[in-house]
């Protein structure tokens, strides 16, 4: 082979991988001039769901390795295959002009053949950054987030969302046991996280649960197939002075495929085809939505330990409680204590001990426990539980929800209220 042959070649392989190497890097793409395509491969099929349809985060990785492999027919064709199935899918219509202009003539990078608002592209770069590197840095199968400590048996799903990754992963729940069932690109607030008031533009971090479904015939188009309410702010917001209200997992306009990663009010918005599958895993009142600026992946041992932990510290207050001991069991609570009704320690345990007055031979059972790890704190366990208390022939049961604060080496409820 001469040595221009080479060159060219070399060239071309370089066209072709520009667009890669463009996104996995934030550098600037300088490439060469493009040449007639090398030899030609077995043609593979763009990436399918077990269900059928095009996956569209697959295909677009499935694209770039076909790039890196110098495989432009592939990734045209994979392109083509993607902006048919999802023709409202502007980040897909974006890479399949640049791949088609790499027949021809050099590309620089992302967008090099849109004639678009600059705004616009920066919007589209940002998505497609988000997308790739989500996928290439994808939980492994054999870790769980350290959030999810304990779940009720009936708790079949939970869904944590990790706003680095621009990224919604779905957990299937069994016998305590914790399996990756799929995840969604989503888009956050204009203004990231840490949401503490109205119209701030930001997403909130903490524990939720599905409160409700909202179905595409009561909303405007705006929120695409549906909405999913969570109960923000919870009462940890409410503790901290935070406020707002609305925050929903929806999806996008009937004309629109997907939002860049900071584009929502503060919702989570998924693509309207993830999250009318999202829809079908959801159970309101029951589905805990974690969300968490970047989520904390543990082995299952490791998770295992912090549950028992955890599980030893409720089950303590509980014996404390049962003792009838008002020192012993105070001794569970912070100075700082706030109850569900705003009441300071003082006042709680005034109240508490009124209520306990005469009472004598308690015994507690604990059901329906779940226990999260508070997301972006070291120091934080939210419990929820059923406390059913018999003492003689009187009975009652109340749904409980606490929250640990680690002071020092000790642990101590910092909030305490009844659903």
């Amino acid at each position: 082979m001469s040595g221009l042959l080479k060159k060219l070649r070399l060239a071309e392989h370089d066209a072709r991988r520009a667009l890669l190497i463009g996104l996995l890097c934030t550098l600037p793409v300088v490439a060469a001039s493009a040449a007639p395509a090398m030899a030609r491969k077995v043609e593979t099929p763009a990436p399918r769901t077990a269900a059928g349809p095009l996956d569209p985060d697959a295909t677009l990785i499935a694209i770039y390795k076909d790039l890196g492999a110098n495989n432009l027919r592939h990734a045209q064709l994979k392109a083509d295959a993607l902006v048919a199935a999802y023709p409202n899918f502007l980040l897909a219509q974006l890479i399949r002009g640049d791949l088609l202009m790499m027949h021809t003539r050099p590309v620089t990078g992302l967008g090099s053949a849109s004639n678009g608002a600059s705004e616009k592209l920066i919007d589209l770069r940002d998505e497609a950054m988000v997308r790739l590197k989500s996928l290439r840095e994808r939980p492994d199968p054999d870790l769980v987030p350290q959030a999810l400590l304990k779940l009720r048996d009936d708790q079949r799903y939970a869904l944590v969302v990790d706003t680095k990754r621009s990224r919604l992963y779905v957990y299937q729940h069994q016998r305590g046991q914790l399996k990756l069932l799929t995840d969604y690109y989503i888009t956050q607030g204009k203004l990231g996280t840490n949401k503490v008031k109205e119209g701030d533009q930001k997403t909130p971090i903490g524990v939720y649960y599905i409160t409700g479904r909202l179905a595409k015939n009561r909303l405007p188009d705006f929120y695409g197939a549906g909405a999913l309410p969570v109960n923000y702010p919870n009462e940890w917001d409410r503790v901290n002075g935070r406020s707002g209200s609305g925050i929903w997992l929806h999806g996008t306009p009937s004309a629109s495929y997907s939002r860049p990663p900071l584009a929502s009010d503060g919702c989570v918005v998924l693509t309207n085809p993830d999250l009318e599958k999202l829809l079908r895993s959801v159970e309101p009142g029951k589905t805990p939505v974690v969300i968490s600026e970047r989520i904390e992946f543990v082995s299952r041992k490791a998770l295992v330990t912090e549950r028992d932990a955890a599980d030893k510290l409720l089950d303590e207050w509980r014996q404390d409680f049962e003792s009838m001991n008002q020192t012993r069991f105070l001794a569970n609570y912070s100075t700082h204590f706030k109850s569900g009704l705003g009441e300071d320690l003082a006042v709680w345990t005034g109240k508490h001990e009124l209520a306990m007055a005469g009472i004598k031979n308690m015994a507690i059972k604990l059901q329906d426990v779940t226990m999260f790890a508070y997301p972006g704190r070291k120091d934080l366990i939210v419990s929820t539980f059923t406390q059913a208390s018999s003492f003689g022939k009187r009975h009652s049961s109340q749904r409980k929800r606490q929250y640990w604060s680690k002071e020092g080496k000790t642990w101590k409820i910092v909030y305490e209220g009844i659903l």
